[in-house]
């Protein structure tokens, strides 16, 4: 990974073959996972979405609940195991901070049949700013992560209701 990024990643387990995790999450509605948490503001709706969130090249713009937006192109897309995006242009307070980020999902087959997923956001701060991106924002940001890969978890299971899951 680039020495200049300040990567965040968490792990959860799901009952659900990866396949199907993978299939199930990319089509996950942002809204009922990204719930907001402390600072960090919810996904209240997509705005200018390019096509399904299953290729490289589809982009959107998520938009939160402090009326500000992002912009999200996936870069990478292996069905059923891994997809890649880039973010930029984030118009609240973290875009005094940071040029963008990078986020990969993993689903990984685990020994009982189910899926590891990994989840990394990777933040590009701007000049001067990685000691506070990383010191600051990243500690709470992981904390989000973990919040949203509970609330993605649940909703995998709810979309094919298979065994038990377990954020790592």
């Amino acid at each position: 990974m680039n020495a200049d990024l300040v990567p965040v990643t968490v792990r959860a387990t799901t009952g659900l073959a990866p396949k199907q995790a993978f299939e199930a999450g990319v089509r996950v509605d942002l809204t009922k996972i990204f719930t907001g948490f402390g600072p960090l503001p919810a996904v209240v709706g997509i705005r200018d979405q390019t096509g399904s969130w299953d290729h490289v090249g589809v982009s959107r713009r998520p938009v939160l609940s402090d009326g500000t937006t992002a912009f999200e192109q996936v870069t990478r897309y292996e069905p059923g195991s891994y997809f890649a995006y880039e973010v930029s242009g984030f118009t609240n307070a973290l875009g005094r901070f940071v040029i963008g980020a990078r986020g990969s999902w993993t689903f990984d087959p685990t020994a009982d049949g189910g899926a590891a997923i990994e989840w990394t956001y990777a933040f590009r701060p701007r000049r001067l700013r990685r000691t506070l991106v990383r010191l600051v924002i990243a500690p709470v940001w992981r904390l989000y992560m973990r919040r949203v890969l509970e609330a993605t978890v649940r909703e995998l299971r709810r979309l094919d209701a298979a065994g038990p899951a377990r954020v790592l």
